[in-house]
């Protein structure tokens, strides 16, 4: 079956949320902690001596997924998964800020984990009729929005070591507000002496499960010592910076300079990130992507030459860095501020989200 052959079905809840607990939700959503009605639904099977193809394509009401306990996934760890946000308009409309990038970056992750890549034409049709079923729940408020998770996991039972042959692709929708919580200031982050996120070779630019697995234990360790993320170093480069772990960092330059770590195949590809170096660009920084170490760091803090660092992704938007701490010492001041550059990208970065500020690079894809 081709991608243009492959219609979607839809089977409705008959369950919903009433439009009273859907607001009540909405008032106070946090990240992550309630889910729409429905779901997005594709499979993908590889058939003895056929052809490997996407099928079933659907929409169905939100639920436990029925999954045999052999299945590669719970074994074998092959999953993937995306993050993306969805936003309403003041004409009415609702978008996605660049979805096709996101499909591209599944489909980098597939590849890294033996599982079938998801043409975009299904990866932006299953948004969007979600969405289009689902759009009440996108939330009010500055920043707020509907947060989109497609995933892909193993669902062949089978306990031999290799890529499955039967794949599920799904997509389930989340209301979001502050990632977190309560007023925007600068965040401490823990520096993490013990924990790799990533190795050479590995799956640190994948945005798989595993990852974030490995980065747990990390930050609990974090948070035991007051802090809200966990920064993780390449030990075997100079100490070199990597990423938080689950966002990019960067580095803002008394001179100019807008720094932040270069992809070297452990970190992630973030699509905050992206938007971040272009819109850099777009003021005339001194834009640079290159190794920057934890004694350039704490050496720029300390001189003054670095004057704001943040980090970024998509759940967190941007989100300023006062303190990066230790067991052994702490870099940047307990009463650091939100920098104003950090705050000047994040403003400009959210306007273009919610339709404030022009999009003059064509990020905004419209669904409903």
């Amino acid at each position: 079956m081709t991608v243009s052959a492959l219609e979607f079905t839809q089977e409705l809840s008959t369950n919903p949320k009433s439009a009273s607990e859907r607001a009540t939700i909405l008032a106070n959503p946090g990240f992550g902690d309630y889910f729409t009605d429905h779901t997005a639904v594709i499979d993908w099977k590889a058939a003895e001596g056929g052809d490997a193809q996407w099928q079933n394509a659907r929409i169905e009401p939100y639920g436990p997924i029925s999954i045999d306990p052999a299945a590669g996934v719970l074994h074998y760890g092959q999953e993937i998964f995306e993050g993306l946000k969805v936003y309403r308009h003041a004409d009415g409309s609702v978008v996605s800020f660049r979805p096709e990038a996101n499909a591209a970056r599944l489909n980098l992750s597939a590849r890294r984990l033996a599982l079938p890549e998801l043409p975009e034409e299904l990866f932006l049709e299953s948004i969007r009729r979600l969405v289009a079923l689902d759009q009440d729940w996108i939330p009010d408020g500055d920043g707020a929005a509907l947060y989109l998770r497609p995933f892909m996991i193993a669902t062949e039972a089978f306990l031999g070591v290799r890529p499955a042959r039967e794949v599920s692709y799904r997509v389930i929708a989340s209301p979001a507000g502050n990632y977190f919580g309560g007023e925007l200031k600068p965040v401490s982050i823990w520096l993490s002496s013990k924990y790799a996120r990533a190795g050479r070779g590995g799956t640190g630019e994948a945005k798989c499960g595993g990852n974030y697995a490995a980065s747990l234990i990390a930050q609990m360790e974090g948070e035991a010592n007051g802090c809200k993320q966990v920064l993780f170093l390449d030990e075997f480069n100079d100490n070199a910076v990597e990423e938080l772990g689950g966002m990019n960092v960067f580095f803002v330059f008394a001179d100019g300079r807008l720094v932040t770590p270069a992809l070297s195949g452990t970190i992630l590809h973030g699509i905050t990130r992206s938007s971040v170096l272009q819109l850099g660009r777009d003021r005339g920084m001194d834009v640079q992507e290159r190794k920057i170490t934890l004694d350039e760091w704490r050496d720029g803090v300390a001189s003054g030459e670095i004057t704001e660092v943040f980090a970024c992704g998509t759940a967190a938007v941007i989100t300023p860095v006062g303190q990066l701490k230790s067991e052994t010492e702490v870099i940047g001041s307990e009463d650091a501020k939100p920098g104003e550059v950090t705050m000047s990208i994040r403003e400009q970065l959210l306007g273009i989200q919610t339709g404030t500020v022009e999009d003059t690079h064509g990020w905004l894809t419209r669904l409903v």
